[in-house]
């Protein structure tokens, strides 16, 4: 799934195709409720306030401010520079995409724990944003029929070894991420927040061929 870098928080590795791997402390440190919320909030958003996330996520502007500076103490999101509202900072998430350890890593008991929640927590937002879309597609009022044409969902289901499977998830990320790359960072004129999701797993209740 992912991999590990150690236990600084402020040692963050970058590799040359721009996925920072997060360190065990920072893991740790995102393993939260709010936190998560706040994370997700920012990634599919943009930057927000400590004021606009409390709203969003019904919580104090007090709460959301203390979360936001320990995510920025992990080095997860960053202050938007020049940008105030009032008094108040503007936040965002750093850009790039980011790995996190899996259960395929030796992790010491309390960051496995946290490994496990941090990932769970990415499934569920990632479905319940692919089920609120789903809802707003059948609701003429909250999805313009132009957005929903332009959205696709697609599964396909295969018998394939480990090997397979593998090659296939390697080359999916090598030639979707060279083509999504090019709109990163952008905000053109009509744009609004997109998620891409793509799964490819085994299936738990599947039996594997004999050899």
């Amino acid at each position: 799934m992912s991999e590990d870098t150690g236990h600084d928080a402020t040692h963050e590795i970058t590799h040359p195709d721009g996925i920072r791997e997060i360190s065990t402390s920072a893991l740790k440190g995102l393993a939260h409720p709010l936190r998560m919320a706040i994370y997700d909030a920012l990634s599919t958003q943009g930057p927000q306030t400590a004021t606009g996330l409390a709203k969003r996520l019904g919580e104090s502007s007090g709460a959301t401010s203390y979360h936001l500076r320990q995510l920025a103490r992990h080095q997860l999101i960053r202050e938007v520079e020049g940008e105030r509202s009032g008094r108040e900072k503007w936040w965002e998430r750093i850009p790039g995409a980011m790995k996190v350890p899996g259960p395929e890593r030796e992790l010491d008991p309390s960051a496995r724990t946290a490994s496990s929640y941090v990932n769970r927590e990415f499934v569920r937002n990632a479905q319940r944003n692919f089920e609120h879309f789903i809802d707003a597609a059948y609701d003429g009022q909250r999805m313009p029929k132009s957005w929903i044409a332009a959205s696709v969902s697609e599964t396909s289901n295969l018998r394939l070894t480990k090997e397979q499977l593998a090659e296939i998830a390697a080359e999916f990320e090598r030639t979707t991420m060279t083509f999504i790359n090019k709109y990163r960072g952008r905000n053109d004129p009509g744009s609004r927040p997109v998620q891409i999701q793509f799964n490819a797993f085994p299936l738990t209740d599947g039996e594997e061929t004999p050899s």
